[in-house]
């Protein structure tokens, strides 16, 4: 019997940035496409950030020069307008609030440190009996001590579980513990998954 749904967070409950947006970033920065994502996210300084062992700050600080960001008012007026334009993916907060009190939700996300706050602060926190962010925690998924961390936290047993993650990696990464995965594309196929593996 499943008793807990977890979800990934980014391009999950937050929403996909189009990749115009991306383009219209790099235009505005000078850089060729492509530039600013494998910069921002494929960098040793977000790998540490993802487990904790560089702040957020650290990471932007690290990062700045490479992106024509030279003083810290340019960092931080980039990173106010990229955070900005982050959204919730509304269709997906509905199915998780009509699945709250039949099951536990839980939040497991490679987030920097802090995700709970970003949460709190889209005021969907609440929603949330339990939320594993790998910066505060140490550990980023694939790893499996992440997910089992998460089931411990819930109080079950990996069967009695569902993961939704965009990334197909993440999604076998569960699997491979016993837990029920769903890969995420939208909140329409998310809902039909789920009612065939709930029913």
């Amino acid at each position: 019997m499943i008793k807990a749904i977890i979800f990934d967070f980014g391009r999950v409950i937050s929403a996909q940035k189009p990749h115009s947006l991306f383009r219209e970033y790099e235009a505005e920065l000078g850089l060729p496409p492509g530039v600013l994502n494998r910069t921002m996210f494929g960098s040793e300084s977000w790998r540490q950030t993802l487990i904790g062992q560089m702040t957020l700050d650290e990471h932007w600080q690290e990062i700045g020069p490479t992106l024509g960001l030279n003083t810290p008012e340019e960092i931080e007026e980039f990173r106010a307008r990229y955070f900005g334009d982050e959204e919730v993916n509304s269709a997906v907060i509905d199915l998780i609030r009509s699945l709250r009190g039949d099951y536990k939700l839980a939040v497991l996300s490679n987030a920097p440190s802090g995700l709970a706050r970003w949460l709190a602060d889209w005021q969907i926190g609440e929603l949330f009996d339990v939320i594993v962010c790998s910066g505060d925690v140490g550990v980023a998924k694939p790893d499996p001590a992440i997910f089992e961390l998460t089931l411990d936290r819930l109080g079950i047993s990996a069967e009695e579980a569902v993961f939704i993650d965009d990334y197909p990696g993440h999604v076998a990464a569960a699997k491979d513990v016993g837990i029920h995965g769903i890969l995420f594309t939208n909140a329409e196929d998310l809902r039909a998954e789920l009612d065939s593996l709930l029913t």
